[in-house]
């Protein structure tokens, strides 16, 4: 079976990490990225997720100072997103450390690029994030783009499917309501995204405590979870909620040196 990941996030604004509620302006210092990448190492975390989250709108590439600073602190792998429109983009994101590449905004307008990243560097290293919100009118969710500034109208569940069968080896789930708010996963939205695609689903979005990962890591049956908030401002600990899944039962990677 395979083992489920625990996986901080850092959204890096201006060469700091920051967190943001629901992707709105109103954002909270979390400190520096390469401490925190040796802290998060150092605790036994699975992954690492940095994500670049004003270079969409900006139209660049994420940051390689930072990217490289952070790649030099870490022994586990990290994921880098942000402004990824071209396959050169992922190629210097690789280069500069990363060992998987996040691409939202830019796949969604042109699914032709994670085919060619997934030819040319391996589905290993595409993570297709897609920013979920829940229509009322429809009861479906939709994709949104540009840091959630623009709603898309497109299915969650159709661009999932599609982003796998181009060869994504990942998708990286953000939900758009809870992001922020520490009231758990939206565990209906990562279910059912989960039963639409043979890859890996990252959760993302609401986690507060360590019984909401136990929640999206069986009831929502994602793969792994991720969250930025109540790590960084020591609500819990990679190592509390490690402890937690492993007394309930859920396969982890346990790390003696670690936990």
């Amino acid at each position: 079976m395979l083992t489920k990941r625990i996986i901080p996030c850092f959204d890096v604004l201006d060469g700091r990490v920051v967190k943001h509620v629901g992707f709105l302006n109103d954002r909270r210092d979390a400190g520096n990225p390469v401490a925190l990448a040796k802290q998060y190492c150092d605790a036994g975390a699975d992954e690492l997720v940095l994500l670049d989250i004003s270079a969409s709108g900006e139209g660049r590439l994420a940051t390689r100072r930072v990217v490289e600073q952070v790649a030099a602190q870490t022994n586990i792998p990290l994921t880098v997103g942000g402004g990824v429109s071209a396959v050169d983009d992922v190629r210097n994101l690789l280069l500069a450390g990363a060992d998987k590449v996040s691409m939202n905004t830019g796949a969604f307008r042109n699914p032709r690029l994670i085919q060619e990243a997934a030819h040319r560097f391996g589905e290993q290293c595409v993570v297709v994030a897609i920013d979920a919100n829940l229509n009322p009118a429809t009861g479906d969710y939709e994709v949104m783009i540009q840091g959630g500034k623009v709603t898309t109208g497109a299915s969650v569940m159709e661009w999932a499917k599609q982003a796998e069968q181009l060869g994504a080896g990942e998708i990286l789930l953000t939900s758009f309501r809870q992001d922020g708010t520490r009231d758990g996963f939206d565990l209906q939205l990562t279910r059912r995204v989960a039963e639409s695609v043979g890859v890996p689903v990252i959760a993302s979005g609401g986690a507060g405590r360590k019984e909401h990962f136990y929640d999206v890591l069986t009831e929502g049956q994602a793969d792994a979870a991720l969250a930025a908030s109540v790590f960084h401002f020591a609500e819990t600990s990679v190592r509390e909620v490690k402890a937690y899944l492993r007394e309930r039962g859920v396969p982890i990677r346990w790390l003696n040196n670690a936990l």
